[in-house]
């Protein structure tokens, strides 16, 4: 059964940090894209970061609102996915979700298609 499991989130004041992870069962994350995305309410879900490993290269991308701040990770061992949040602001807060897309076609670097998704995990940024 393909599970992910988000946890990580809370509450923390601006400029503060945190750890989300997302525990994968049911697939190896190293053979998918793993991505984190996330939204606030009335506001569409957005792309925070993703990660993939295609032959011996492995990729990874940052949005530009959290390039510095945040990295996103994968531990194979743990069959896990990480984002490390740093430097938070209030316009951080959102539900956060991970997700997991097939590999990108030969010839494209993009995920598409994301077809399995956590519960998510709240993040807090108060000021």
């Amino acid at each position: 059964q393909v599970q992910l499991v988000e946890s990580g989130g809370g509450s923390v004041q601006a400029g503060g940090s945190l750890r989300l992870s997302c525990a994968v069962s049911g697939f190896t994350a190293s053979s998918y894209c793993m991505a984190w995305f996330r939204q606030t309410p009335g506001h569409e879900r957005e792309r925070v970061a993703f990660v993939y490993t295609r032959g011996m290269a492995r990729r990874s991308y940052h949005a530009d609102f959290v390039k510095g701040r945040f990295t996103i990770s994968r531990d194979n061992a743990e069959n896990t996915v990480y984002l490390q949040m740093s430097s938070l602001k209030p316009e951080d807060t959102a539900m956060y979700y991970c997700a997991a897309a097939p590999l990108p076609a030969a010839g494209t670097s993009q995920c598409v298609g994301y077809n399995s998704w956590g519960q998510g995990t709240q993040v807090t940024v108060s000021s």
